[in-house]
């Protein structure tokens, strides 16, 4: 029976086609690079196996697993726990893998990444075509391969892909997207050899080709081949490729024998955005609709900053692309193509594309999602969302991130659950954040919706403009077997020097509630400060920060710092770094950095974002008033979304 959302999106739900394979849908699961779960030496761990398992419960049509490096030298492994396939030895895990994705009726897919200029972790040092210097320090120095060598290579991921069909996957897939070795040898930039594997386009693509010729001669035709490759490299100011070489490159993959080209977008050290929110959802869309022009024969997956299933819905119907690639916003929501098939898309997590992901696995660590603290503790039980033992009254105090995700869970176990905020709205200071974020206001506001969405659905009681004191506690004494106290943090102003004008609070500001001059000076150079500075200067005002720290943003995701610092320098906001404020003056702020230099900020408006202070003042209050009492986001200590979020959930599926 054809369900309501597939009957809305009926491009994205008809069926598709990769080699003899007939897919259930038009939806492919990425490979997403890593997931860092597994051991140092390449086996699958039962933390991965029970992803995996998620994973394959997604409703995909085609699911990718994760990238395996094919050499036993580890000269591809790009990640400390990557697991590899260079060896009969780690077929088993695999054969349950492929399993999982064909018990729910996909189409299994082993992805193959040797990471060739990113790779050799364990080495100390990396190889590539040419011996071109790395731009990113924490990379290794590069050796140039051999053709002998290259001819080793070729035979490895061939080999490897052969392992895989063994292991029972349909196909296989290779990957040039993040700049790895396949985009090496592709790029001007990383290809400056003069032997018939370098110079011109052609013969920069005679490595792919070589790889498309002898994987499928491994596995036959009867296995598809996927090929990820760059719509654009990004990669302007190293020399990179044109998107036209790009394309020239593509034609030539699409001429070789393959039966699928993903279109994927930019290199890890590229210096501009090409996945994080700053990027507008559907920026890349172009890119799939030239390639779907250039080679309307061959399937064409496509995903690049395209979380929304509708947008997927219309381009497919227009011919843009065959497939939506999807990656991340899977992490953020599993359910989500399920979701879509049952038209409740208002009940979806989005994926915020704040890069967490990315940052924690660029730092050789396991990948964890901001809006889904679940993402690597499948395999743990006290994860799980399960009916509660005892049924419990509980209030929450403080609507934000923390606690609405806390309350939304403990409802779906069964608790009664009441929600206090002396707000007028739902979502806390996040509401007043994501409406001066200069990168996308509507991936923030889209959580903000879901909790509301949430909330309704699940009939959680909500008291806005009410604030929980003591005298209210003992008018509601013993209502409630439980108090979580979600009360958020507050600017320090306390800790401003005495000020020869009003100073202001951040979040007064970002709340409204206090209006600015022309002429501000911030105070506090952490993301609330950064934020609220560089929407000001948007709006007209001339804007500078202090910050006692030597670099702004510390409190920033690492993954998101550059893109501060890029709008600082685009806007021209001047960032007093190493300084501390001397005083405060009717006309401005005196401030002296660590050589003990003077410097005098006019200003007739002053905001204050820094220090934070939780708010827990109520807690200590309430400690013997109510039977069970926790605290949880940054009431218990000042951090980010992703802090909060995780608290929340993490009560919410144990209390």
């Amino acid at each position: 029976m054809t369900k309501p959302g597939e009957k809305k999106l009926a491009h994205l739900f008809q069926p598709g086609k990769i080699g003899k394979f007939t897919t259930k849908n038009r939806v492919k699961y990425g490979a997403c690079c890593v997931s860092n779960y597994n051991t140092r030496d390449g086996f699958i761990t039962e933390r991965e196996l029970a992803r995996t398992k998620v994973i394959a419960g997604t409703g995909c049509g085609i699911i990718t697993n994760q990238g395996a490096y094919p050499d036993p030298k580890g000269e591809g492994k790009a990640y400390f726990r990557q697991i590899a396939l260079f060896d009969d030895k780690f077929l088993p895990q695999f054969e349950k893998i492929a399993g999982y994705i064909h018990d729910n009726g996909g189409v299994a897919i082993q992805q193959i990444l040797h990471a060739g200029r990113y790779g050799g972790i364990d080495l100390g040092y990396c190889i590539q075509p040419s011996v071109v210097p790395q731009t990113l320090p924490h990379f290794r120095p590069p050796r140039e391969v051999s053709k002998e060598e290259i001819r080793q290579i070729v035979k490895e991921h061939a080999e490897a892909a052969k392992r895989a069909v063994i292991a029972g996957f349909d196909g296989v897939e290779i990957t040039s997207f993040m700049g790895y070795l396949l985009a090496n040898f592709n790029s001007r930039f990383t290809n400056q050899r003069s032997d018939e594997y370098g110079g011109s386009v052609e013969n920069r693509g005679r490595f792919m080709r070589e790889l498309i010729y002898e994987i499928k001669n491994a596995v036959g035709d009867e296995h598809p081949l996927i090929v990820r490759l760059n719509g654009a490299e990004l990669m302007d100011r190293w020399g990179g490729n044109s998107e036209d070489e790009c394309f020239e490159l593509m034609e030539m993959a699409g001429k070789s024998g393959l039966d699928m080209i993903s279109v994927t977008v930019g290199w890890q050290e590229a210096p501009v955005s090409s996945i994080g929110r700053d990027v507008p959802p559907g920026h890349w869309n172009r890119l799939a609709a030239r390639a779907k022009k250039l080679l309307p024969d061959i399937p064409i997956a496509f995903g690049v900053r395209l979380p929304d299933p509708v947008m997927a819905n219309e381009c497919i119907e227009k011919g843009d692309f065959d497939f939506w690639e999807v990656c991340r916003p899977l992490l953020a929501d599993p359910e989500l193509v399920h979701k879509a098939a049952e038209d409740r898309l208002d009940e979806v997590r989005p994926c915020l594309g704040d890069m967490l992901c990315l940052s924690r696995l660029f730092r050789d660590l396991p990948y964890l999602c901001t809006c889904n603290p679940a993402l690597g503790h499948e395999v743990e039980p006290e994860y799980h969302i399960k009916p509660a033992a005892v049924q419990k009254n509980i209030m929450v105090i403080g609507a934000g991130p923390a606690g609405m995700e806390f309350a939304i869970n403990a409802v779906k176990r069964g608790h009664r659950v009441t929600i206090f905020d002396k707000g007028d709205r739902l979502g806390g200071n996040l509401a007043s954040y994501a409406a001066h974020d200069l990168a996308n206001p509507e991936d923030l506001q889209k959580l903000l919706a879901q909790y509301k969405t949430m909330q309704e659905k699940l009939g959680i009681e909500v008291q806005l403009n009410t604030e929980v004191n003591p005298k209210l506690m003992r008018s509601i004494l013993h209502k409630y077997d439980v108090a979580v106290v979600a009360t958020g943090a507050r600017i320090d102003m306390e800790a401003v020097p005495a000020a020869g004008q009003e100073v202001i609070s951040a979040l007064d500001a970002a709340g409204g509630k206090a209006h600015t001059g022309n002429k501000v000076v911030v105070l506090g150079g952490g993301k609330i400060g950064l934020v609220l500075a560089e929407f000001l200067k948007t709006q007209g005002v001339d804007v500078s920060i202090v910050e006692t720290a030597k670099r702004v943003g510390e409190d920033v995701i690492p993954s998101w710092k550059w893109r501060h610092t890029s709008w600082l320098s685009g806007l021209k906001i001047p960032a007093h770094t190493g300084s501390r404020v001397q005083r405060i003056e009717a006309a401005g702020v005196a401030v002296i950095n660590e050589k003990g230099e003077e410097n005098f900020l006019a200003a007739d408006t002053v905001i204050a974002a820094a220090p934070r202070k939780s708010n827990q003042e109520l807690a200590r209050e309430l400690e013997f008033m109510v039977d069970e009492l926790h605290i949880i986001g940054d009431a218990a200590s000042p951090r980010g979304l992703y802090q909060a979020i995780h608290d929340g959930y993490r009560l919410g599926v144990r209390i």
